[in-house]
């Protein structure tokens, strides 16, 4: 059944009935390979000329049930599943992508996508731009004779800048590129990046679409010729897969992801506002606040300011530090889509990878704190926010006031000492 409604997608979306015996939940096909017929329908399986299941890497029905359910929900004539989101990322741009190729890309990506990016492709000989994306103009110039994409995250990881996807996809379709968007941040409920040009969407399904922090697994969703061409390819020869069980457990996921995602944007917007009137905070990077200049693609190109903070400190890196340490309830801990409020150091954690100048670059800063705010009451992840500012504010003026009396006590005893030798 599909629907006009996304809340009634999420649930009916792709769902194959049980003849067998009837089961509501989906099955979990917990197989490797699949028993032929006779050898003939073995051979027309391969040679594609029947349809029908060969080998667990090559297609499994309950995994086949999560990519038609995530085609539906991103607008896509079809979806390939991975083992985990940067599976989905790798598999996809080298599916489109040889020796000798370029592609675009923004400065400030995930640290592990900015890794394969700038030092994997470049190894493997394609050449990579990594350009400011709000300069629309930069994009253009950046476009080679050899460029074949546009890669963006937006919003993107970890500082929330949001990008035009239309008029990106527009400049890709001029030059015949394509544009590869990854809408981890947003979901399908929030933003659906195909209905605004983009040729494919990735995912890394470990986040809100799974949403309980117990599985690893990635989606990309585009044109069946695409979808086709990486299954056939990089997902096939490369292997990076995904388990029946692990696409259970998104499937039971993504019944619930609109009220997830809600509950996730209304604390979300909430606490961007208590920390940007906070004496501690710096900066909140949040599309949600009317400051941000992400704040004027909601409504056009994105529903709400999602379920991610970014935000910069008033102190040093110890202070960050003391900040995170006297958190209680607040998970220190790198992800993000999970019931928990998950709060993260992206210059010592997801984007270590970058070298310091990449991170200044990016606008990664020392001070800079990612938190995924989760689904408890939002009061409380307010609670626990403020009384670790504070926490950490008393014990770096303690730390001040020891070092003071420290050196204090240093020049006295060199004093004393000068007077007893005079």
């Amino acid at each position: 059944m599909q629907s006009e409604n996304l809340e009634t997608n999420t649930i009916h979306a792709g769902k194959m009935r049980d003849s067998q015996h009837g089961a509501l939940s989906t099955p979990i096909y917990q197989t490797s390979t699949f028993v032929f017929d006779n050898v003939q329908q073995g051979a027309n399986r391969f040679l594609g000329e029947e349809e029908g299941f060969i080998y667990g890497r090559l297609g499994n029905p309950t995994i086949r049930e999560l990519e038609q359910k995530m085609a539906v929900l991103e607008g896509a004539d079809d979806a390939a599943a991975f083992g985990s989101g940067m599976g989905a990322i790798s598999a996809t741009l080298l599916a489109n992508l040889n020796k000798g190729d370029h592609l675009i890309s923004s400065a400030a990506l995930y640290g592990c996508t900015f890794a394969l990016l700038n030092h994997k492709f470049r190894d493997l000989g394609i050449e990579v731009s990594f350009v400011d994306m709000e300069d629309l103009a930069a994009v253009k110039d950046a476009i080679q004779e050899n460029t074949k994409l546009i890669y963006l995250e937006t919003p993107v990881n970890p500082n929330l800048v949001v990008f035009d996807i239309k008029a990106i996809a527009a400049i890709a379709e001029e030059s015949q590129l394509l544009t590869i968007v990854d809408n981890t941040f947003m979901s399908p409920v929030l933003q659906q990046p195909i209905a605004l040009g983009a040729d494919i969407v990735i995912h890394s399904a470990t986040k809100f679409l799974n949403g309980h922090g117990d599985v690893v697994a990635g989606i990309a969703c585009g044109g069946a010729d695409q979808i086709q061409n990486i299954k056939l390819t990089t997902l096939k020869d490369m292997g990076a897969v995904m388990s029946p069980n692990d696409a259970w457990l998104i499937i039971r996921g993504l019944k619930t992801l609109h009220l997830r995602v809600e509950r996730h944007c209304q604390n979300a917007q909430s606490v961007a506002e208590f920390l940007d009137k906070h004496s501690e905070i710096k900066e909140v990077y949040y599309p949600g606040l009317t400051s941000h200049q992400g704040y004027q693609f909601i409504g056009s190109q994105m529903k709400s300011g999602g379920g991610v903070i970014a935000f910069e400190l008033e102190g040093d890196f110890d202070f960050a530090v003391e900040f995170m340490n006297a958190l209680q309830m607040c998970v220190i801990a790198v992800s993000l889509g999970d019931a928990e409020t998950l709060i993260q150091h992206p210059a010592s954690m997801t984007h270590s990878p970058y070298t310091d100048e990449e991170r200044r670059e990016a606008g990664i800063t020392d001070t800079l704190v990612r938190i995924a705010v989760g689904l408890e009451h939002v009061d409380d992840i307010i609670a626990d926010i403020e009384m670790a500012l504070s926490t950490a504010k008393t014990r770096m003026q303690s730390k001040d006031q020891s070092k003071a009396n420290d050196e204090g006590a240093l020049d006295l005893d060199g004093l004393c000492t000068y007077s007893e030798k005079v």
